[in-house]
Protein backbone atom coordinates (compact mmCIF):
# COMPACT_ATOMS: atom_id res chain seq x y z
CA UNK A 1 0.00 0.00 0.00
CA UNK A 2 1.20 3.80 -1.09
CA UNK A 3 1.49 5.69 2.07
CA UNK A 4 1.52 9.87 0.87
CA UNK A 5 -0.34 12.53 -1.22
CA UNK A 6 -0.48 12.78 -4.74
CA UNK A 7 -1.02 16.21 -6.78
CA UNK A 8 -3.52 14.97 -9.68
CA UNK A 9 -5.10 17.21 -12.26
CA UNK A 10 -8.97 16.88 -12.14
CA UNK A 11 -10.39 16.91 -15.48
CA UNK A 12 -13.42 18.78 -16.29
CA UNK A 13 -16.54 16.45 -16.62
CA UNK A 14 -15.18 13.93 -13.51
CA UNK A 15 -16.49 14.28 -9.99
CA UNK A 16 -13.72 14.07 -7.26
CA UNK A 17 -15.44 11.04 -7.00
CA UNK A 18 -14.59 9.61 -10.03
CA UNK A 19 -11.77 10.95 -9.76
CA UNK A 20 -10.76 8.88 -6.79
CA UNK A 21 -12.51 5.93 -8.07
CA UNK A 22 -10.22 5.52 -11.09
CA UNK A 23 -6.85 5.64 -8.61
CA UNK A 24 -8.30 2.69 -6.70
CA UNK A 25 -8.34 0.73 -9.73
CA UNK A 26 -4.86 1.98 -11.21
CA UNK A 27 -3.37 2.40 -7.92
CA UNK A 28 -5.07 -1.19 -6.53
CA UNK A 29 -5.62 0.36 -3.56
CA UNK A 30 -8.78 0.98 -1.63
CA UNK A 31 -7.77 3.49 1.25
CA UNK A 32 -8.25 6.90 -0.70
CA UNK A 33 -9.36 10.12 -0.02
CA UNK A 34 -9.77 13.75 -1.88
CA UNK A 35 -9.56 16.90 -0.53
CA UNK A 36 -11.29 19.91 -1.15
CA UNK A 37 -14.43 18.60 -3.83
CA UNK A 38 -14.16 20.28 -7.27
CA UNK A 39 -17.85 20.53 -9.01
CA UNK A 40 -17.82 18.37 -11.90
CA UNK A 41 -17.57 21.38 -14.36
CA UNK A 42 -14.26 22.37 -12.88
CA UNK A 43 -10.95 20.99 -13.50
CA UNK A 44 -7.50 21.22 -12.16
CA UNK A 45 -5.39 20.67 -8.55
CA UNK A 46 -6.72 17.92 -6.15
CA UNK A 47 -5.15 16.87 -3.51
CA UNK A 48 -5.54 13.29 -3.19
CA UNK A 49 -4.55 11.30 0.02
CA UNK A 50 -2.95 7.72 0.02
CA UNK A 51 -2.62 5.03 2.91
CA UNK A 52 -2.12 6.76 6.28
CA UNK A 53 -1.97 9.85 4.47
CA UNK A 54 -6.20 9.93 4.31
CA UNK A 55 -5.78 10.90 8.02
CA UNK A 56 -5.10 13.86 6.88
CA UNK A 57 -8.23 14.99 4.48
CA UNK A 58 -10.10 16.80 6.87
CA UNK A 59 -6.85 19.39 7.86
CA UNK A 60 -6.06 19.39 4.03
CA UNK A 61 -9.60 21.23 3.25
CA UNK A 62 -8.81 24.11 5.13
CA UNK A 63 -6.38 26.58 3.75
CA UNK A 64 -6.50 29.47 1.18
CA UNK A 65 -6.90 28.05 -2.29
CA UNK A 66 -6.09 29.95 -5.79
CA UNK A 67 -8.58 29.29 -8.86
CA UNK A 68 -8.82 30.97 -12.61
CA UNK A 69 -12.88 31.85 -13.38
CA UNK A 70 -14.73 32.92 -16.53
CA UNK A 71 -17.79 33.96 -15.57
CA UNK A 72 -20.62 35.33 -18.39
CA UNK A 73 -22.51 38.33 -17.46
CA UNK A 74 -26.35 38.73 -18.51
CA UNK A 75 -27.85 35.72 -16.94
CA UNK A 76 -27.89 33.93 -13.48
CA UNK A 77 -28.80 30.01 -13.27
CA UNK A 78 -30.04 28.15 -10.45
CA UNK A 79 -26.78 26.11 -10.39
CA UNK A 80 -24.92 29.37 -10.19
CA UNK A 81 -23.04 28.07 -13.09
CA UNK A 82 -23.60 27.55 -16.98
CA UNK A 83 -24.73 23.81 -16.24
CA UNK A 84 -28.25 25.01 -14.76
CA UNK A 85 -31.54 26.09 -15.88
CA UNK A 86 -31.33 30.12 -16.40
CA UNK A 87 -32.96 32.43 -13.85
CA UNK A 88 -32.88 35.72 -14.64
CA UNK A 89 -31.68 37.38 -17.69
CA UNK A 90 -31.47 41.10 -18.83
CA UNK A 91 -33.20 42.60 -21.60
CA UNK A 92 -30.97 42.39 -25.68
CA UNK A 93 -28.93 45.33 -25.55
CA UNK A 94 -28.69 46.34 -21.91
CA UNK A 95 -25.18 45.02 -21.58
CA UNK A 96 -24.01 47.64 -23.50
CA UNK A 97 -24.55 49.88 -21.21
CA UNK A 98 -21.80 47.80 -18.88
CA UNK A 99 -18.60 49.30 -19.59
CA UNK A 100 -15.36 47.50 -18.64
CA UNK A 101 -14.32 49.67 -16.38
CA UNK A 102 -17.57 48.88 -14.13
CA UNK A 103 -16.80 45.08 -14.29
CA UNK A 104 -13.29 45.53 -13.50
CA UNK A 105 -14.35 48.10 -10.43
CA UNK A 106 -16.89 45.81 -9.45
CA UNK A 107 -14.89 42.69 -9.34
CA UNK A 108 -12.17 44.80 -7.14
CA UNK A 109 -15.08 45.87 -4.48
CA UNK A 110 -15.05 42.08 -3.57
CA UNK A 111 -11.29 41.83 -2.20
CA UNK A 112 -11.49 41.71 1.82
CA UNK A 113 -13.87 40.15 3.46
CA UNK A 114 -17.36 39.93 2.51
CA UNK A 115 -20.48 37.73 3.92
CA UNK A 116 -21.58 35.29 1.08
CA UNK A 117 -24.74 33.10 0.31
CA UNK A 118 -24.02 30.14 -0.49
CA UNK A 119 -25.66 28.44 -3.16
CA UNK A 120 -28.36 25.91 -3.43
CA UNK A 121 -26.51 23.60 -5.21
CA UNK A 122 -23.72 22.78 -2.99
CA UNK A 123 -23.34 20.07 -0.28
CA UNK A 124 -23.73 21.87 2.58
CA UNK A 125 -26.47 20.15 5.23
CA UNK A 126 -29.75 21.61 6.56
CA UNK A 127 -31.57 18.87 8.77
CA UNK A 128 -28.94 16.05 7.73
CA UNK A 129 -29.89 16.86 3.91
CA UNK A 130 -27.25 18.03 1.78
CA UNK A 131 -28.86 21.25 0.01
CA UNK A 132 -28.43 20.07 -3.71
CA UNK A 133 -31.03 17.58 -2.62
CA UNK A 134 -33.55 19.71 -1.53
CA UNK A 135 -32.19 21.94 -4.68
CA UNK A 136 -33.36 18.58 -7.56
CA UNK A 137 -36.55 18.47 -5.45
CA UNK A 138 -37.67 21.94 -6.28
CA UNK A 139 -37.04 23.44 -2.42
CA UNK A 140 -35.53 26.14 -1.90
CA UNK A 141 -33.78 26.44 1.41
CA UNK A 142 -33.27 30.02 3.27
CA UNK A 143 -29.06 29.84 3.54
CA UNK A 144 -27.51 31.89 6.05
CA UNK A 145 -24.43 33.95 5.19
CA UNK A 146 -20.90 33.01 5.83
CA UNK A 147 -18.02 35.03 6.16
CA UNK A 148 -15.47 34.73 3.57
CA UNK A 149 -12.41 36.06 2.41
CA UNK A 150 -11.38 37.24 -1.05
CA UNK A 151 -7.60 38.08 -0.13
CA UNK A 152 -6.93 38.61 -4.21
CA UNK A 153 -8.51 39.32 -7.83
CA UNK A 154 -5.72 39.60 -10.76
CA UNK A 155 -5.45 38.68 -14.58
CA UNK A 156 -8.66 39.72 -15.35
CA UNK A 157 -9.54 39.71 -18.85
CA UNK A 158 -12.24 40.51 -20.88
CA UNK A 159 -14.21 38.87 -24.07
CA UNK A 160 -17.57 40.04 -25.44
CA UNK A 161 -19.53 38.92 -22.65
CA UNK A 162 -17.32 37.17 -20.67
CA UNK A 163 -14.37 37.82 -18.22
CA UNK A 164 -12.23 36.03 -16.78
CA UNK A 165 -10.13 36.44 -14.05
CA UNK A 166 -7.29 34.83 -10.94
CA UNK A 167 -8.71 34.93 -7.67
CA UNK A 168 -7.39 33.86 -4.26
CA UNK A 169 -9.61 32.64 -1.11
CA UNK A 170 -10.45 31.42 1.60
CA UNK A 171 -11.48 28.02 2.74
CA UNK A 172 -15.42 27.60 1.84
CA UNK A 173 -15.79 30.75 -0.39
CA UNK A 174 -17.94 29.66 -3.42
CA UNK A 175 -16.59 31.43 -6.87
CA UNK A 176 -20.15 30.06 -8.24
CA UNK A 177 -21.42 32.66 -5.64
CA UNK A 178 -19.08 35.43 -5.76
CA UNK A 179 -19.31 35.58 -10.12
CA UNK A 180 -23.53 36.10 -9.23
CA UNK A 181 -22.40 38.79 -6.74
CA UNK A 182 -20.48 40.84 -8.94
CA UNK A 183 -23.56 40.71 -11.67
CA UNK A 184 -25.85 41.45 -9.01
CA UNK A 185 -23.87 44.32 -7.87
CA UNK A 186 -23.85 45.38 -11.38
CA UNK A 187 -27.33 45.05 -11.87
CA UNK A 188 -27.06 42.92 -14.88
CA UNK A 189 -26.51 39.08 -13.49
CA UNK A 190 -23.98 36.90 -14.11
CA UNK A 191 -23.09 32.69 -13.55
CA UNK A 192 -20.30 31.03 -13.89
CA UNK A 193 -18.50 29.43 -17.35
CA UNK A 194 -15.45 27.75 -16.35
CA UNK A 195 -13.75 26.99 -13.61
CA UNK A 196 -9.49 25.71 -12.91
CA UNK A 197 -8.15 25.00 -9.53
CA UNK A 198 -4.49 27.23 -10.11
CA UNK A 199 -3.14 26.20 -6.45
CA UNK A 200 -3.52 24.66 -3.10
CA UNK A 201 -1.72 24.78 -0.24
CA UNK A 202 1.45 25.84 -2.21
CA UNK A 203 1.24 22.72 -4.93
CA UNK A 204 0.34 24.25 -7.84
CA UNK A 205 -1.69 23.01 -10.99
CA UNK A 206 1.63 23.07 -13.85
CA UNK A 207 3.10 19.88 -11.12
CA UNK A 208 -0.08 17.99 -11.53
CA UNK A 209 -0.71 14.68 -12.75
CA UNK A 210 -3.25 13.82 -15.07
CA UNK A 211 -4.79 10.04 -14.68
CA UNK A 212 -3.32 9.17 -17.79
CA UNK A 213 0.18 10.11 -16.79
CA UNK A 214 -0.56 8.25 -13.29
CA UNK A 215 -1.26 4.93 -14.59
CA UNK A 216 1.80 5.20 -16.93
CA UNK A 217 3.87 5.56 -14.07
CA UNK A 218 2.12 2.98 -12.84
CA UNK A 219 3.01 0.81 -15.72
CA UNK A 220 7.47 1.75 -15.63
CA UNK A 221 7.84 1.90 -12.07
CA UNK A 222 8.45 5.90 -11.44
CA UNK A 223 5.31 6.80 -9.53
CA UNK A 224 6.79 7.11 -6.27
CA UNK A 225 9.00 10.05 -7.83
CA UNK A 226 5.84 12.31 -7.71
CA UNK A 227 4.22 11.14 -4.54
CA UNK A 228 4.87 13.12 -1.57
CA UNK A 229 5.49 12.25 2.16
CA UNK A 230 2.72 12.54 4.54
CA UNK A 231 4.08 15.31 6.29
CA UNK A 232 4.63 17.50 3.53
CA UNK A 233 1.84 19.20 3.49
CA UNK A 234 2.55 19.92 7.41
CA UNK A 235 5.56 22.02 7.24
CA UNK A 236 3.46 25.03 8.84
CA UNK A 237 3.97 22.72 12.56
CA UNK A 238 7.32 22.69 13.48
CA UNK A 239 9.51 19.13 13.87
CA UNK A 240 10.57 17.74 17.61
CA UNK A 241 12.28 14.95 17.28
CA UNK A 242 11.03 11.99 20.46
CA UNK A 243 14.14 11.22 23.19
CA UNK A 244 14.83 7.75 23.63
CA UNK A 245 12.50 7.64 27.35
CA UNK A 246 9.80 9.07 25.62
CA UNK A 247 9.50 6.35 22.83
CA UNK A 248 7.45 4.32 24.77
CA UNK A 249 4.83 6.74 25.51
CA UNK A 250 4.94 8.10 21.94
CA UNK A 251 4.27 4.16 20.28
CA UNK A 252 1.42 4.22 23.13
CA UNK A 253 -0.50 7.08 21.78
CA UNK A 254 0.34 8.58 25.24
CA UNK A 255 0.48 12.63 26.38
CA UNK A 256 3.89 14.18 26.37
CA UNK A 257 5.46 15.79 28.55
CA UNK A 258 7.83 18.45 26.72
CA UNK A 259 10.76 16.62 28.69
CA UNK A 260 10.57 13.88 26.44
CA UNK A 261 11.56 15.78 23.27
CA UNK A 262 15.60 16.21 22.43
CA UNK A 263 15.52 19.55 21.20
CA UNK A 264 12.71 21.36 22.57
CA UNK A 265 14.92 24.10 24.34
CA UNK A 266 10.86 25.93 24.79
CA UNK A 267 7.76 25.28 24.95
CA UNK A 268 6.21 25.46 21.64
CA UNK A 269 2.21 26.48 22.95
CA UNK A 270 0.80 25.21 19.71
CA UNK A 271 0.50 21.79 16.99
CA UNK A 272 3.59 20.16 16.43
CA UNK A 273 5.03 17.21 14.24
CA UNK A 274 6.39 14.31 16.26
CA UNK A 275 9.17 12.15 14.92
CA UNK A 276 11.24 8.48 15.70
CA UNK A 277 14.78 8.21 14.34
CA UNK A 278 13.81 10.57 11.64
CA UNK A 279 10.32 9.27 10.44
CA UNK A 280 7.11 11.14 11.12
CA UNK A 281 5.10 9.39 13.89
CA UNK A 282 2.60 12.19 14.76
CA UNK A 283 0.77 15.55 15.23
CA UNK A 284 0.23 16.49 19.10
CA UNK A 285 -1.34 19.85 20.45
CA UNK A 286 0.19 21.13 23.17
CA UNK A 287 -2.03 21.76 26.43
CA UNK A 288 -1.52 24.76 28.13
CA UNK A 289 -3.50 24.74 31.45
CA UNK A 290 -1.60 20.49 31.75
CA UNK A 291 1.71 21.70 30.29
CA UNK A 292 1.88 18.49 28.28
CA UNK A 293 1.47 17.72 24.52
CA UNK A 294 -1.68 15.52 23.65
CA UNK A 295 -2.30 13.11 20.90
CA UNK A 296 -4.13 14.98 17.64
CA UNK A 297 -3.29 12.52 14.98
CA UNK A 298 -1.04 9.29 14.97
CA UNK A 299 0.19 7.69 11.84
CA UNK A 300 1.88 4.85 13.15
CA UNK A 301 2.62 1.63 10.95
Amino acid sequence: MIDGIINVYKPAGFTSFDVVAKLRGILRQKKIGHTGTLDPMAEGVLLVCLGKATKLVDLLTEGDKTYHAVMKLGIETDTEDITGVITNKVEDGFLAGISEDMVKTAISSFVGSYHQIPPMYSAIKKDGKKLYEYARQGIEIERLSRPVTIYDISNVTHGKDEYGFDVKCSKGTYIRSLCRDIGRELSCYATLTSLTRLCVHGFCSEDAMRLEEIEARVKDGTLMERILPVDALLIDYPAFQIAKNGKKYLQNGNKLSPSLFESMQEIYEGRIRVYDAGCFVALYDYDKKEQIYRPFKMFLS
